[in-house]
């Protein structure tokens, strides 16, 4: 995802929606696993369990399985890179 900044106003809302559709309809599902994480963020597998295993990342336990709603993966990553001041609703 690429924010770009100017002197006009962004709409953050607008901004996560249009990137939860472009998601949902790259994967075709609603939730991410592991292996789109690794394929969105270029990370290892192994640093991709350890974000998962972190308090700070969203994830949902579903049986053995570990999976991320892509809005709060779209959320985090925006909290991430602007120090936490957006939230969803």
């Amino acid at each position: 995802m690429r924010m770009i900044r100017n002197n006009s106003s962004i709409n953050i809302e607008q901004l996560v929606a249009d990137e939860v559709k472009r998601l949902s309809l790259q994967f075709g599902k609603s939730f991410l696993d592991c292996e789109d994480i690794i394929s969105l963020t270029g990370l290892g597998r192994d640093n991709v369990r350890a974000l998962m295993r972190s308090r700070r990342f969203p994830v949902v336990k579903v049986g053995k399985r570990q999976v991320v709603s892509i809005l709060n993966f779209v959320t985090w990553q925006i909290n991430e890179n602007t120090g936490g001041n957006y939230y969803a609703a």
